[in-house]
Order: structure tokens, then C-alpha cells, then sequence
């Protein structure tokens, strides 16, 4: 029988990466979120460049939460992936092959 061997302390430094980028996605979109909201009320008064830059920030920041959500998925999956290697619970061990 096969042995299944995980570098733990490596996966859950993994995780803990893709959870802090997964933040800091979070808080780039956050910023945006704050200049575009001040860009659409200085648009009113006349910086009709903003408009072009609203509507960029609009097309990029779902991207940007879309990344955010999977690197937090991904923590997550490496998290139980570890939890399971540990109790020996070779199906949730298993789970990126």
C-alpha cells in the first residue's frame, strides 16, 4: 500500500498565504468601491474623466473579488485538506488529486 505523505507545516503556511491574499483583494476592492463612490459625486460638479475611470474600476473590481473568493476557498480547501491528513481521513486527504 501506497504511503501518503504532507509537508504540514508547508500547507498550512500555503493556506495562511492565500487567506492573506485573499484579504488583501478584499481591501483593494474596498478602495475602489471608496473612489469610485467619490469619483460618481465629483462627476456631478464636472470631472468628466472620472466617468472613464468609474467605469474601469466598475469592469475590474468583480475580477477582483472573483480572486479574493477563490484564494479564500483555497485557504479553506488546504486547511481540511491538513485537518483530514491529520485524522487519517484519506477521502479529505485526497482532495486535490
Amino acid at each position: 500500500m501506497d504511503q501518503v505523505y504532507m509537508d504540514v507545516p508547508a500547507v498550512r503556511d500555503m493556506a495562511k498565504n492565500f487567506q492573506t491574499i485573499s484579504e488583501v483583494l478584499k481591501a483593494v476592492d474596498k478602495a475602489l468601491e471608496a473612489i469610485t463612490a467619490f469619483l460618481k459625486a465629483t462627476a456631478f460638479i464636472g470631472l468628466v474623466g472620472g466617468t472613464a475611470v468609474i467605469q474601469f474600476i466598475e469592469m475590474l473590481r468583480p475580477h477582483i473579488q472573483d480572486k479574493a473568493d477563490k484564494c479564500e476557498e483555497l485557504s479553506q480547501d488546504l486547511d481540511a485538506s491538513v485537518d483530514a491528513f491529520e485524522r487519517g481521513d484519506q477521502q479529505g486527504a485526497t482532495k486535490f488529486y
